[in-house]
């Protein structure tokens, strides 16, 4: 079985230590500045923290400075690449080229170099590129197929990451300017402000509507579970759940789901089981419903209805008044939950006060269509019990007893032992021997779990009062730990080089924000045309805004595959703004191109 790692995502420490007791190999978390997540930032402190807890486990913390640098704000940010080194950080996820340059330069200590999904890694040739250069792992785009992700792992040696669960960007990663035009607010900085999430309309250049106040470039959120095998098998790494805005709860569910889900299938690269006393369920946490974007195929990937959570499908509506509604099943639907339906498309919802067998009693007074269908968004008995339900990592040991020390091995190998020092024989050796196995085998609130005990001895058995043994477990448990951080395996960056760029030169896109990413291409044989969009306040009409392969004449089944089609096509906002669109057949792909200057 091939070794894999379950990367989730932290807002912060809280959440970044529930994802490790459920499971995951690794956790990606913000730095204090410099992060795609402006509101999930940390302090070097915290992350220490982190770092002290995790490593016991040997899982392993990626930090992000993910967002593209102006000139005066790429010193901070390497001294902070500095810091977060000497707390024992595992690796960095980054965009800017700038910061490549300086690892290239050994102007950074050896960190791990991840090339963040921002960077555009879509195309076999950049992946080529950074695996050339010597990064240690490139994060794959959200849209690429399973037949174009084995061909990248079959044809690059560093590590392949790609994402499994949550939210999808309706763009390419790093090639979406629509909310830094819409109110100069940058997504390659960090704060993007979501334009994706709302309504649009979609028109002809004689303002007939195809699609009319819609959440147009909203999409469900990716849920890769099915294909977990297959992505396996295609020698993926590192498995990403999306999610550093999420709440802890979020976290601990969708985390434990695939850490469960991988078992089956794959060994981990962290160490320790998971304790716990829920079933995982990733349909009653947020969702938008689910989709596996472009793994297999393309289909309906867009949830134009609502940009919120759906949740799970509960049933129809067979009866209702304004006081309730019967449903077409049974459900666990108790009060306190909350639930979604639509009238006419647009989202509605309420909180139940009340079920009797199938019928749903509101908090409001209701108009709902037989036939509707219902979503619960919140389970509330789910989501206390996800709260309070404990969940702990421990780690293998065992113990082997001789004349005269016992010695702990975990399951790493790492071993320690103690001595026993004087003792007495004991008169009855079955209760003695049975007495070490009992209290060797409590491993209490430590961090480990015993696998066995194994007595080792000579014909006389050691009188040990209880005391003694628990006294001498703590101590060689304590020793172990001591040990098993000692021996974490520590991977360094390995030395970087610059390689020839596959194109010649490169436009905004390339999101060259300071002189020292310039020169980044400029070593790798390419020449920057033109710095990233961020730099100047005005877009001019026809900048490419976004760029998806989701489509909006596929969607309306206009697709000039299947009609004839031929007249231009805008997306319009609800303040009437128009944005041209272009059409990529060949590559299937849609672009939104600016129409006017801030």
């Amino acid at each position: 079985m091939k070794k894999v790692e379950l990367l989730s995502p932290a807002k912060n420490l809280e959440t970044a230590i529930a994802a490790i007791n459920s499971g995951a190999d690794a956790v990606y978390i913000g730095a204090c500045d410099f992060g795609a997540r402006v509101n999930a930032s940390n302090t070097v402190e915290n992350i220490e923290k982190l770092v002290n807890y995790a490593h016991k486990f040997y899982v392993r913390v990626h930090v992000t400075i993910n967002t593209i640098l102006r000139d005066e704000e790429l010193s901070d940010a390497l001294e902070l690449i500095q810091q977060l080194y000497s707390i024992g950080v595992d690796a960095i996820i980054i965009q800017d080229m700038g910061i490549l340059k300086a690892a290239i330069e050994q102007k950074i200590p050896p960190i791990q170099i991840h090339m963040s999904t921002q960077c555009n890694n879509r195309d076999i040739n950049k992946i080529k590129f950074f695996d050339k250069i010597g990064v240690s792992r490139v994060i794959l785009a959200r849209e690429l197929s399973l037949v174009q992700i084995e061909q990248i792992c079959n044809n690059v040696g560093c590590e392949i990451e790609t994402f499994i669960h949550g939210a999808l960007c309706v763009s390419y990663s790093g090639q979406c300017y629509l909310s830094y035009a819409n109110g100069g607010r940058s997504a390659n900085k960090g704060a993007c402000a979501q334009p994706c999430r709302k309504k649009y309309s979609l028109i002809d250049e004689d303002n007939k509507y195809y699609l009319k106040d819609k959440y147009l470039l909203s999409l469900k959120d990716f849920n890769a579970s099915e294909s977990i095998t297959k992505l396996i098998s295609c020698g993926v790494k590192s498995f990403k759940i999306e999610g550093r805005l999420k709440d802890i709860n979020y976290v601990k569910n969708v985390t434990l789901y695939y850490n469960n889900l991988i078992n089956k299938y794959a060994k981990r690269t962290s160490s320790g089981k998971i304790f716990t006393e829920f079933e995982p369920d990733v349909s009653k946490t947020f969702n938008r419903l689910f989709t596996d974007y472009f793994l297999n195929s393309r289909h309906d990937c867009y949830n134009f209805l609502t940009p919120k959570s759906m949740g799970e499908y509960i049933g129809k509506v067979l009866k209702s008044d304004k006081h309730y509604v019967e449903i077409d099943r049974n459900s666990d639907i108790s009060s306190q939950d909350g639930i979604f339906y639509s009238v006419e498309d647009k989202p509605e919802g309420f909180m139940v006060n009340k079920v009797v067998k199938n019928k749903i009693y509101p908090n409001k007074l209701l108009d709902i269509s037989v036939g509707t269908k219902l979503y619960r968004n919140y389970d509330s008995a789910y989501d206390k019990k996800l709260a309070s339900s404990k969940i702990v990592r421990k780690i293998g040991v065992k113990f082997e007893v001789f004349d005269d020390k016992i010695l702990a091995t975990d399951e790493d190998l790492n071993s320690v032992c103690v001595f026993l020092g004087g003792y007495e024989y004991a008169l009855n050796k079955s209760k003695a021997s049975e007495n070490i196995i009992n209290q060797l085998k409590k491993s209490g609130e430590s961090d480990f779990y015993v696998t066995d005990v194994k007595l080792t001895l000579g014909e006389e058995i050691p009188f040990l009062p209880v005391s003694k043994i628990n006294e001498l477990r703590r101590n060689i448990l304590e020793k172990l730990m001591t040990e098993r951080i000692r021996n974490y395996p520590k991977i360094t960056q390995a030395a970087l080089s610059y390689a020839d760029f596959y194109e010649d030169n490169v436009d905004y896109r390339a999101n060259v924000y300071n002189k020292e990413a310039e020169n980044f291409y400029s070593g790798c044989n390419c020449r920057v045309k033109q710095y990233a969009i961020e730099t100047s306040k005005t877009i001019p009409p026809g900048v490419e805004l976004m760029r998806c392969k989701h489509c909006l004449r596929f969607a309306a089944g206009i697709c000039t595959k299947k009609s004839k089609l031929d007249k231009s096509l805008y997306l319009m906002d609800e303040n009437g703004k128009k944005y041209p669109l272009k059409f990529d057949c060949k590559n299937c792909e849609m672009v939104i191109l600016n129409s006017q200057f801030i």
